[in-house]
């Protein structure tokens, strides 16, 4: 069985990230990054690759900064 590694590319304009990338972003843990992403309606499933849209994320948390 061949499977392919993601390629870590850099970029400045994120539009999603993997878990391990949203709980960096959010300094928590992955289960608190799992049940925020879920909470913010922000999870992507592309086949079995799960992604978080940062742009769903940042909006859930500024409602709780206000």
């Amino acid at each position: 069985m061949n499977m392919n590694k993601t390629k870590i590319r850099q970029s400045d304009h994120l539009i999603a990230v993997d878990i391990d990338k949203l709980s960096a972003m959010l300094s928590c843990g992955h289960a608190t990054a799992r049940k925020i992403g879920e909470q913010a309606h922000a999870k992507i499933v592309i086949g079995r690759r799960v992604l978080y849209s940062v742009e769903k994320i940042e909006k859930y948390i500024q409602c709780y900064e206000e």
